[in-house]
């Protein structure tokens, strides 16, 4: 592959291409760890680092490893022109874009939206109650965030399909295949999104509301207001930040619960003070993430010989499973005292806007869960093949037998 292609398929380099390897990446992850902590792909011309403290230095260091990239994991095309990109900068002028844009997801705004995600939930987990067959990931993990982000944004409910169809097209990585095919549909995506968006904002820099677009056309940057597709632009991220992140981080934990540690369920229903611990374990044991950065000057701190422009390739997933710093880290643990520790949602000025949101959603979510049923069950036996998006670590369907909880005997 030319190394100056802008994608980057990840499962190239992993060459865990079966959905079961996709699904359980824990043996590559202890193999690379232990016996290539620094591995260069010379297809791909790129660099892996995957040690938990390697990562995090990768992360933080904004100035030997910038975001100014022309190559990514998840390469999201631009179909506008804007005067920056949040995603593709670096501080000062990034730390300016995000305070702009981030005052959404404060501690004080989140208290304010908290009743809102709380009547969503439950309205989710009641329509659960009359199922016949339902699913945690399309009951309840998808149309949660995907809901809550767009009341947040200002975008009509009934929408939200379209929404949610542009953010997968968008926000999954690259897979094995034709890129240019793949470049294709991202940008038809992209141009659809824009189309949609771009009368919204348009109507509420005329007639603003209570919401984060409205928001956005009233902020400035540099002296003057955000344009209309400077608005689009950063609605856009901000619907990445809280949307996947919230589904995958469900589905994985009732995942879990289901099939793994059997057991952990009934022992929250017992102690909901461990809802918080058994969200972070989740991030931190079953949340395959990669992100990417560049070198801005020759480097060995990594301790190896480095060059400007370098492509960095960081594997949080397999820093998270890194036993110098959780130990026994294929074990899932809720009493697991660090587990807040994981760098799921990054690390340093790219920290993930919407990490707070989805960690309000998580934590709604199976507070309200828990306060409507007793237990639940899946009811097939998992198969990846069949229960993951082709070619991604994402979870597609979750079928699960509810028994719903008897209040009169609490």
């Amino acid at each position: 592959m030319n190394s100056e292609q802008s994608s980057i398929v990840i499962h190239e380099i992993s060459k865990l291409q079966t959905p079961e390897q996709l699904w359980n990446p824990y043996e590559w992850y202890h193999d690379m760890l232990v016996n290539n902590p620094i591995y260069y792909d010379e297809k791909q011309n790129v660099w892996n680092v995957f040690r938990y403290d390697d990562v995090n230095m990768v992360l933080s260091d904004f100035k030997l490893f910038s975001s100014i990239r022309k190559r990514s994991v998840s390469p999201i095309p631009k179909t506008v022109n804007t005067r920056v990109d949040i995603n593709s900068t670096d501080p000062p002028i990034q730390r300016d874009i995000r305070k702009l844009v981030s005052s959404a997801f404060t501690p004080r705004s989140l208290k304010e939206w908290e009743p809102r995600i709380r009547i969503i939930a439950k309205e989710l987990i009641d329509n659960m109650k009359q199922m016949k067959k339902p699913d945690m990931i399309r009951d309840l993990a998808v149309p949660l965030p995907v809901t809550v982000i767009s009341d947040l944004l200002g975008t009509p409910r009934q929408d939200l399909h379209y929404i949610k169809n542009w953010s997968d097209i968008l926000f999954f990585p690259n897979s094995e295949g034709n890129i240019m095919d793949q470049a294709e549909i991202k940008y038809r995506a992209m141009s659809e999104f824009n189309e949609y968006l771009l009368p919204i904002v348009k109507e509420k820099r005329q007639n603003p509301e209570q919401d984060i677009i409205s928001d956005l056309t009233l902020a400035s940057y540099e002296g003057t207001q955000l344009t209309d597709e400077e608005v689009v632009d950063f609605s856009l991220g901000l619907l990445a930040a809280g949307n996947e992140t919230t589904t995958n981080l469900l589905g994985n934990m009732f995942y879990t619960f289901a099939y793994e540690q059997q057991g952990t369920y009934q022992e929250i229903i017992s102690n909901r003070s461990l809802i918080s611990n058994a969200i972070e374990e989740t991030l931190r044991y079953r949340f395959p993430i990669t992100l990417d950065r560049v070198l801005t000057m020759d480097s060995d701190v990594l301790g190896v010989p480095m060059k400007k422009g370098d492509v960095i390739v960081v594997w949080l997933g397999a820093a998270n499973n890194d036993a110098e710093q959780f130990p026994e880290p294929n074990k899932f643990d809720i009493h697991r005292e660090n587990s807040n520790k994981h760098l799921s949602f990054g690390k340093g000025p790219h920290f993930c806007l919407g990490a707070p949101l989805a960690r309000l959603e998580a934590q709604i979510a199976l507070e309200s869960f828990v306060e409507t049923f007793a237990d639940f069950v899946p009811t097939e036996t998992f198969n990846p093949g069949l229960h993951l998006h082709k070619g991604t670590q994402n979870l597609l369907t979750l079928p699960v037998e509810l028994k719903i909880l008897d209040k009169s005997i609490i």
